[in-house]
């Protein structure tokens, strides 16, 4: 939890059942592996307001973990037998998200042993091979050539060694890096994107038909002339792909998503609510008793096999302004035991959440500002001044929580910001306070109808 203090300001009970279900995630894994299979994870539902925090929780809990996450909204899905994404698909999304995740990892580990490769290659474009001479072409029918070692291209002599070994030395020392050599690289496969309806879903087939057409002819090789350290990088991408064992990365991603993939269902509140009473619409309850199976648990039928979504944690939010959670049919109130509601955001939630966190607003313009050489400083009553106005506006109109605070800031800002590159030098050092914040924002504030449509 204090990994998430770090972040999120505020919103303890939602921080400590997050929490929480982290934790039971490690026990589960330390019971016996007969009883590992009956516990199955105790989904959340998170009630509140559009930006206190809710998203940033879900999101700093996977990366906490290393767990698959995937975001999406609940009111994107539609009942089978309408056009859109059905719901099986952000299981098939959070697959792929997985196993790019650990294809990355993966590589990151062959990186060592994919530089060398790549090297190798790049001295054999500086210094070409040679066969030998073809005269072992012209000998007697029915003996074999007397081919090389390997049966790959050989140096002429030692001279040519040693000047392999030059180069190398001028590549690792960076001496070669203004020259361009001409490599042969994989082309990438682009094309027009096919959708086909199926039972599967639209958005996965018209990947599987690329890949499917792929695999029917040779990989295309393309020449590029390019830097050496471009070259290098290149060929080292190239290289680390080879090395991969996808079979082993895909195994490794449909456990981990059985395991320990979040879904984080946004807008959940979008699909409660009364039903068209006439013409051909969606169904809200409908939508919710299709998703009913995946959060209970079953298996779903992806590209890389069949995936079970039974130790999926399922983590739903919405504000719930209009409708209540008991408003969900009971069946799926079931899969969701724990609600917490999340707290509106106040002034002072916005001082601590403009200085305190690791990524606080002030810091980002500090930091962003220092790359044109600016040094900017904010006042403290400035900061106050600044929570003052973003809490009045989300009074006065919407309330949009933490996100009014960007919008403040911006149009704080924008002056330094765009003035930023031409600024003389002695005019470098900005030091923001309550009077520059309120003759920035004043007539901004003031005028309603003006603040709807900028603030």
């Amino acid at each position: 939890m204090s990994q998430l203090d770090k972040y999120i300001i505020g919103q303890h009970d939602a921080k400590r059942a997050v929490a929480v279900a982290l934790r039971n995630r490690w026990r589960r894994q330390n019971v016996s592996e007969e009883l590992r299979e009956e516990i199955l994870p105790k989904n959340i539902i998170m009630i509140g307001p559009t930006g206190v925090g809710k998203t940033e929780i879900a999101r700093r809990l996977a990366k906490l973990d290393g767990s698959p996450f995937l975001k999406i909204e609940a009111s994107k899905f539609t009942e089978v037998g309408y056009v859109g994404r059905d719901v099986e698909s952000m299981v098939r999304d959070l697959v792929e998200l997985a196993v790019n995740m650990v294809r990355s990892e993966e590589q990151e580990s062959v990186k060592t042993k994919a530089m060398e490769l790549a090297e190798e290659r790049i001295l054999d474009v500086l210094l070409p091979l040679k066969r030998r001479e073809k005269d072992q072409k012209q000998a007697p029918e029915g003996s074999l050539p007397d081919m090389p070692e390997n049966g790959v291209l050989v140096q002429e002599d030692m001279h040519t060694n040693e000047t392999r070994e030059k180069l190398r030395r001028l590549l690792r020392d960076g001496k070669l890096d203004e020259r361009t050599v001409e490599i042969e690289v994989a082309d990438s496969p682009t094309g027009p994107m096919i959708e086909i309806f199926s039972t599967s879903g639209v958005e996965d087939m018209g990947m599987n038909i690329k890949e499917m057409f792929g695999n029917l002819f040779p990989q295309k090789k393309k020449k590029r002339k390019v830097k050496v350290p471009d070259a290098v990088n290149m060929l080292a991408d190239e290289e680390a792909q080879r090395l991969v064992d996808m079979e082993k990365v895909t195994r490794t991603a449909v456990e981990k998503v059985e395991q320990s993939g979040i879904i984080f269902l946004d807008e959940i509140d979008k699909i409660v609510g009364g039903d068209s009473s006439h013409g051909p619409d969606v169904s809200r309850e409908g939508v919710q008793r299709d998703l009913l199976p995946i959060v209970e648990g079953s298996n779903v039928n992806t590209k890389y096999g069949m995936v079970k979504t039974d130790h999926i944690l399922f983590i739903a939010a919405g504000a719930f302004s209009i409708s209540k959670p008991s408003d969900l049919i009971p069946e799926l109130q079931g899969r969701f035991p724990i609600r917490v509601e999340l707290d509106s955001l106040e002034k002072e939630d916005f001082i601590r959440i403009l200085t305190e966190p690791h990524n606080a607003l002030v810091k980002q313009y500090v930091e962003m500002m220092a790359t044109e050489g600016i040094k900017l400083t904010f006042q403290d009553d400035a900061i106050e001044e600044i929570a003052e106005v973003a809490a009045l506006v989300n009074g006065k109109m919407e309330n949009i929580g933490a996100r009014r605070l960007y919008t403040v800031m911006e149009i704080l800002l924008e002056e330094i910001s765009f003035d930023a590159p031409d600024m003389a030098v002695a005019k470098k050092k900005i030091s923001i306070d309550a009077d520059y914040v309120r003759e920035k924002l004043e007539d901004v504030v003031e005028d309603e109808d003006l603040s709807r449509y900028i603030l």
